[in-house]
């Protein structure tokens, strides 16, 4: 798992490199996620309760719905449709084009 901190999110995290808060503009959010994203491993599936517990251990104001749900409507994560399994969606590297 990824423990590097972006530049752009740093007055998000807190000494331990918990997001302290979810920014609103989508050019800080979509950075704040992505580092959430990237505690997850990208070639397995998980269950809700597991997805929570990555959420919670790297957030300090206690809403993994609310991180969750921005994680799956921002295309970090997907998940079947009676969220029995969740996942990372993979990115394609633009410099790989």
């Amino acid at each position: 798992m990824k423990m590097k901190k972006s530049n752009s999110i740093t007055p998000f995290l807190d000494d331990k490199g918990r997001i302290k808060a979810i920014p609103s503009p989508n050019r800080t959010k979509i950075p704040v996620l992505s580092y959430i994203a990237g505690k997850f491993d990208c070639d397995r599936n998980y269950t809700e309760k597991e997805v929570n517990g990555i959420i919670d251990e790297w957030h300090t104001f206690e809403d993994h719905f609310l991180v969750r749900r921005l994680l799956i409507d921002h295309g970090f994560l997907g998940r079947k449709q009676d969220c029995s399994s969740y996942w990372v969606i993979k990115k394609s590297d633009p410099d790989e084009d």
